[in-house]
């Protein structure tokens, strides 16, 4: 028995069925983003009248002595002008590349879901590459399906309110598709593994905890557009190419007992909104690459490369190296390094090779924060950022 059948047994032992928890119906999620509700829809409560910021350095100093960091957000990174046009050029240069990835993992979700199939991307990341994948069906294989939104945490997990919604609507036949942009170390892989677990064992549903992402450097996902580390734009900036939205917030005097996951709405920020304009400028690629993207994922149908977690290695060795108490203060790939440049404390940025295109916007970033760039050619991952230690824990 595979441990899914295992967990369906567990949730099936304890009695529990869907006449248990389908009703009364959990309340309409508000109406949130920039975003069109045709391409998304949020399952998040809105905070945007709390107050929850705090400087760079005060959250980095409360994340490495305890406070989980869902509790509170960082300051939004404001790009300077040159950073803003150094993302418009690498959206023009590589609109084409992460075209071709979102067509291959939407053909994949396709042959491998079935066309009665909803999408539920990880807030925030996840939300633009789902929105490129129902796009995609849409435009390509004129196939509409819903695409939510929800949050899910380190440490806490999946938002629980926002399935129970989405199977509400849709029933619990109904294929879930979770998507993210990219993987990292595989954490929160593993964090969606043990949340459908537990969900299967609590409600007695069990869900597919396959996590589908453009991009899968860390090699911890089955269903990927590519292995390559590449840039892709959306990883460059924060709510300005997310719909406005703040990452998700979780605390227990916000967020109530039937609440969805918190987040902010940063309406002020619309002016400077980059969100659409990214993804009708990667969908308006999809015609041009979709004959590719059919003709990959039929060869990686015929000889899948399962995930091997190969990544973790390198991120085994890095600790070891710089002798790093704490495995969380390594952020490896090019988006999660250019989050530790946005919202964390830097202290070296590793990189591939010095001339990697797809590393101009971490170079720029690096000079701005400070940090130390040191060239590791061995990596699996084409870059990696690690967060400075406190005194004495390196």
């Amino acid at each position: 028995m595979s441990m899914s059948e295992r967990n369906l047994a567990a949730g099936e032992a304890r009695d529990v069925s869907w006449a248990d928890w389908a009703e009364p119906k959990l309340a309409a999620p508000a109406r949130l983003g920039s975003y069109a509700p045709a391409d998304v829809v949020f399952l998040l409560k809105d905070l945007s009248d709390v107050n929850l910021e705090r400087g760079t350095e005060e959250r980095e100093e409360a994340i490495q002595t305890g406070t989980h960091y869902s509790e509170m957000l960082p300051q939004e990174y404001q790009p300077t002008e040159e950073y803003v046009q150094l993302y418009r050029a690498a959206l023009e240069q590589s609109a084409e590349e992460v075209a071709l990835a979102a067509g291959v993992v939407s053909e994949l979700i396709m042959r491998k879901r079935g066309r009665k199939l909803v999408l539920v991307s990880l807030a925030r990341a996840g939300t633009p590459v789902g929105i490129l994948i129902k796009r995609y069906l849409q435009q390509v294989h004129q196939l509409d399906v819903p695409h939510y939104s929800i949050s899910i945490i380190r440490g806490k997990g999946i938002d629980t309110n926002a399935l129970k919604y989405i199977l509400q609507q849709h029933g619990t036949e109904t294929e879930i598709q979770f998507v993210d942009g990219w993987t990292g170390k595989g954490a929160i892989r593993r964090v969606l593994v043990e949340s459908c677990r537990q969900f299967a064992e609590t409600y007695g549903v069990q869900l597919n905890d396959d996590l589908a992402v453009l991009a899968d450097p860390g090699r911890c996902s089955d269903t990927y557009g590519t292995r390559a580390d590449f840039l892709i734009p959306s990883a460059c900036l924060n709510s300005t190419v997310s719909g406005l939205m703040s990452r998700t917030v979780l605390r227990d005097d916000l967020i109530g007992e039937d609440d969805f996951h918190g987040s902010k709405y940063y309406k002020h920020w619309l002016e400077q909104d980059l969100s659409n304009v990214f993804v009708d400028t990667i969908s308006a690629y999809f015609e041009h690459v979709v004959l590719q993207a059919q003709a990959q994922a039929e060869q990686l149908l015929k000889q899948p490369e399962p995930a091997d977690w190969q990544g973790m290695e390198d991120i085994q060795g890095i600790q070891e190296q710089y002798g790093l108490r704490d495995i969380n203060l390594i952020k490896p790939g090019v988006g999660e390094t250019t989050r530790v440049l946005l919202r964390r404390v830097p202290w070296k940025i590793l990189i591939n090779r010095e001339d990697n295109p797809h590393l101009r916007h971490i170079l720029l970033l690096a000079r701005e924060r400070g940090a130390t760039v040191e060239v590791k050619p061995e990596m699996t991952y084409a870059c990696c950022g690690i967060i400075k230690p406190r005194e004495g824990d390196c």
